[in-house]
This record gives structure tokens, C-alpha cells and sequence, in this order.
């Protein structure tokens, strides 16, 4: 298997853990807290309306919906930019996937920096975060263009 092929396997693999594992301890849905497919949910709540699940403020609502989006776009952009994109087409996807990555960090910033408790992000979170950097990744290789850093 190739290298950029382990990559995107392995980029798909962990995004698909993460939707089953805890996210965050703040909830009761799994015995450690909200799984993947539930934070996406409560994450996607300004759009989609979810129980009683809301945001205090536009700019959390906006922010939520931003990395929300960012779901849908890895699961089916990256299986359509890997199939049937052309080589600009994936190289646009891992920038796409690049600027997922930092969209995502808000979570970290929001929870572990301003959250009553900084141990509220769980595994799940870390797994779904770093699924956008190895995809990314994979996609900068598979497209023949060179990394951020100038490696190939």
C-alpha cells in the first residue's frame, strides 16, 4: 500500500472511531460522556434543531456550525476528492482539510482554555481532530504537491 494510501485509510479509520467514542465529558450518553455522532449533533443545533441543545451566544453557534460542517465535508468530499478528484482538486481538499484542522481547534481553546473543566475533551475529540491533519496529509501526497513544510 502506498504512503498516501495508509494515510487517507488511516485518516477515514480514526474519523470513523471518533464518531463512537467519548468526545467530551460533559453528558450522560455513554458511560464516559457524548459520543462523536451526538457532539455533531449538539454541534449542529443552531441549524438543525436538537432536544434543548443551544448556544449562548451567535459567535459559539457560529463556530459550532463551522466545525459541524466540517464533518459532512470530510465524509464525502474526501471520499470523492480520493475516487474522482483530479490532481488540483485534491490538492484544494488538503488545504480544505489543513483549514478543518484549525477550524476544529476551537474546541480545545474553548474547553480546555475558557471551559469550567479541562478535562472535558476525551479521546474522541483528539482522534475526529487529528483525522482532518492525516487526511490532509495524505491528500497533499496523493496530489504530488509539496507539504507546507517543502517535504514531498
Amino acid at each position: 500500500m502506498k504512503k498516501q494510501h495508509a494515510l487517507i485509510w488511516a485518516a477515514w479509520l480514526t474519523q470513523g472511531v471518533a464518531w463512537f467514542v467519548p468526545v467530551i465529558g460533559e453528558g450522560t450518553s455513554l458511560p464516559n460522556g457524548v459520543p462523536g455522532w451526538q457532539a455533531f449533533r449538539v454541534a449542529f443545533c443552531a441549524v438543525w434543531p436538537y432536544g434543548d441543545a443551544q448556544f449562548e451566544h451567535w459567535y459559539n453557534a457560529v463556530l459550532a456550525t463551522m466545525s459541524a460542517v466540517t464533518a459532512p465535508l470530510f465524509i464525502i468530499g474526501s471520499v470523492w476528492a480520493v475516487w474522482f478528484g483530479s490532481r488540483t482538486v485534491r490538492r484544494v481538499s488538503a488545504w480544505i482539510s489543513a483549514g478543518a484542522f484549525v477550524i476544529n481547534a476551537q474546541w480545545l481553546v474553548l474547553v480546555v482554555g475558557f471551559g469550567p473543566n479541562p478535562n472535558d475533551l476525551k479521546i474522541g475529540y483528539f482522534l475526529w481532530w487529528f483525522s482532518f491533519l492525516l487526511l490532509a496529509w495524505g491528500l497533499f501526497v496523493l496530489s504530488g504537491s509539496r507539504l507546507p513544510d517543502g517535504s514531498q
